[in-house]
């Protein structure tokens, strides 16, 4: 009889140890996000990716640098158009820039997508982050976000021979050839934009500002967060509707 009540009593609610673990949580909370609370997690059609400070390719950068490593990307766009629930994929990108190799694959996943996807540059789209921003099927740009366009250039131990600038030409060419192939903007235009001189401080290449983007056809349109969203849900209603489930080239 007194195991009994000993059982009944220990199964029930301790009023005290919820309030105890409710007051951690929010502290946790606190810490974290800086707010009491944050909003509840909800199912979503949307797959949201982001691309944030430094893309991080075959070398691991140091601690204190902010990276978005290709290797956890990659998987995550393969899971997303495997995963039936999933219908659109919008990709926010605020990038310094990075591993040409690393973005250049990362830009060609999300082109070769067959779910409507777009990117979103806030902040800055610099470098490598170009051929990501135009990799989609509709890009927007923050009216305040900047992207820089400049050649590509080597780190490390540089050989000094013929093949070396023959090998960085054709690395340049893989870039210039998918960013037009992708985007409104002509090879000439963008050529133009990455051999400028006089601009940068510490190098050559030019940097265009939100509606500049828009303007030499690098970017769709000028846009935030809410447009973005409206123009993804209006791709993915356009594939439901169609017979194959596969969005117009």
């Amino acid at each position: 009889m007194n195991e009994e009540f000993a059982y009944m009593k220990s199964e029930q609610p301790d009023p005290a140890a919820d309030d105890k673990k409710k007051g951690a949580s929010v502290v946790e909370t606190i810490t974290q996000f800086g707010q009491t609370s944050t909003p509840a997690p909800a199912d979503s059609n949307i797959y949201c990716m982001t691309i944030i400070g430094q893309v991080e390719g075959h070398l691991v950068l140091p601690p204190q640098n902010k990276t978005t490593k290709y290797e956890h990307l990659i998987p995550q766009l393969v899971a997303a158009e495997q995963n039936p629930k999933i219908e659109g994929i919008l990709i926010v990108l605020n990038t310094v820039g990075g591993d040409v190799e690393a973005g250049l694959a990362i830009a060609e996943m999300i082109s070769s997508l067959t779910k409507p996807t777009v990117t979103l540059v806030l902040g800055g789209g610099h470098s490598i982050g170009v051929p990501i921003a135009v990799s989609a099927n509709r890009s927007f740009i923050a009216e305040s976000a900047t992207m820089t366009i400049h050649p590509i250039r080597l780190n490390g131990l540089v050989i000094g021979v013929p093949q070396t600038f023959e090998y960085l030409d054709k690395m340049q060419e893989r870039v210039v050839r998918f960013v037009t192939s992708h985007s409104n903007i002509s090879e000439q235009l963008f050529k133009e934009l990455m051999f400028k001189t006089g601009e940068l401080t510490r190098d050559i290449g030019t940097t265009v500002i939100g509606a500049d983007a828009v303007k030499h056809g690098l970017i769709d349109a000028v846009g935030g967060i809410g447009d973005a969203l409206i123009a993804l849900n209006a791709m993915i209603d356009q594939r439901k509707s169609m017979p194959s489930g596969v969005l117009p080239s």
